[in-house]
């Protein structure tokens, strides 16, 4: 792990991680897995600085349903 940002990092996933990451790209249309991971992590940090916050954060479906982003 490099704590200065400045170089790569090897990140293992086990099975599931690696089936989730991969249909999330194929859903994206995306061979860029780090894209995507970067894109995951930067929402569960919007949920946990919402939630530091005392707010929450939700997702509205086109039906109007909505629903907490829970961590």
């Amino acid at each position: 792990m490099d704590p200065q940002g400045l170089g790569p990092v090897t990140i293992e996933l086990n099975r599931t991680l690696a089936e989730l990451l991969a249909r999330l790209c194929v859903e994206l249309d995306t061979e860029d897995a780090v894209g995507v991971m970067s894109r995951a992590l930067g929402l569960l940090e919007m949920v946990q600085r919402t939630k530091r916050q005392g707010g929450r954060l939700c997702f509205i479906n086109e039906r109007g349903e909505l629903a907490d982003v829970v961590t």
